[in-house]
């Protein structure tokens, strides 16, 4: 074959070969080059990716690799702290802070976020210091606890879902919850008034439990003293609005929630406004009437807490919808991974 022939055979080659490589997106595109997904989309993570690392179990209660907890808990109505097993303690939790005869996945949802609230307290500030504990059933100071209330719904909602957290980052997510978000969750600034930025994985969602929710649960409405109200503004600004002859919303979140209420001429923010006049009684900052009426201030609105991660009556409907505990607590708290910390 002549140099001729045999340089047109080689080029011919080469041009087949970069032919068949631009065609083939593997190799023209190496795993490790894909884009992570924007933390603003609901893309699910890359198949590909590895898991995030677990954090580790706070060293205050840490009982050896793959070993389940012993927390010390401070039982307000004993006035004295007991020690028990970590799925122990959250049996009680959950029992406290959700209906123990809903759907089991539900239960399961309420037992992750627990038991990430749980594990985030500690690694935060020891949990209950000033109690000389992990956690305490003074719902003030942690969460609720009702050791009564356990049924085997309960039980087995906890036991399946053993060690499981929620984590982002490689951290414990503040497993903020609440009763009933109204038509949509909020962000941490306007449902709780949180100092800092907002956690990445608290995000807005639409509450899916306004077909579930019974009427007296799902609005309110409350009346409350003038001089209620002015006490509750100077206690929180350390001004005094004066005599209140008018109350208004100055400000609003992205979820449509009051984040500000003017009071005469002084603001007041709204989550410190509404835990001041009682939070079982102004039950949320979505307010949708307010009015001064004679010596009250009258508001009516929707929802039940600071409508801040997971809302429990949407939980409830997700899981009679046929979703399983860990798409419920991904559809509250975004771009998290749920992990394994004990058997």
């Amino acid at each position: 074959m002549s140099k001729q022939k045999r340089y047109l055979l080689a080029l011919l080659v080469i041009i087949m070969l970069g032919t068949m490589v631009a065609g083939c997106p593997q190799l023209r595109r190496a795993p490790e080059m894909i884009p992570a997904p924007d933390p603003e989309q609901d893309t699910p993570l890359d198949p590909r990716r590895p898991a995030a690392e677990p954090p580790p179990v706070p060293e205050e209660i840490d009982a050896g690799d793959n070993q389940e907890p012993r927390l010390r808990v401070f039982i307000a109505e004993e006035n004295q702290v007991t020690e028990m097993e970590m799925e122990e303690y959250l049996m009680g939790v959950v029992a406290a802070e959700m209906n123990p005869d809903w759907d089991q996945e539900a239960l399961a949802a309420q037992a992750i976020i627990a038991r990430s609230f749980t594990l985030q307290k500690i690694s935060e500030d020891g949990g209950v210091p000033k109690r000389n504990a992990h956690a305490s059933t003074d719902i003030q100071e942690f969460q609720a606890y009702n050791a009564d209330e356990i049924n085997d719904n309960v039980r087995e909602a906890v036991e399946r879902t053993r060690g499981q957290v929620a984590v982002h980052g490689g951290e414990f997510i503040r497993g903020w919850f609440h009763a009933y978000a109204g038509p949509r969750t909020a962000l941490a600034d306007e449902g709780l008034g949180f100092d800092g930025p907002n956690p990445p994985y608290i995000h807005i969602v639409d509450s899916p439990a306004q077909d579930i929710i019974p009427e007296e649960e799902r609005d309110w409405e409350e009346s409350f003293p003038l001089s209620e109200v002015r006490q509750a503004v100077q206690s929180i600004t350390g001004d005094d609005p004066g005599e209140v002859t008018s109350v208004e919303i100055a400000d609003e979140g992205p979820s449509g929630r009051a984040t500000v209420f003017r009071v005469n001429d002084v603001e007041v923010p709204a989550p410190e406004f509404r835990l001041a006049l009682g939070s079982t009684e102004m039950r949320a900052t979505f307010v949708d009437e307010i009015e001064v009426e004679g010596n009250e201030l009258v508001m009516s609105g929707t929802g039940y807490g600071h409508g801040v991660g997971m809302c429990q009556w949407g939980a409830r409907a997700m899981a009679e919808d046929g979703q399983s505990a860990e798409e419920i607590v991904q559809y509250y708290y975004d771009n998290i991974e749920i992990v394994n910390l004990w058997e």
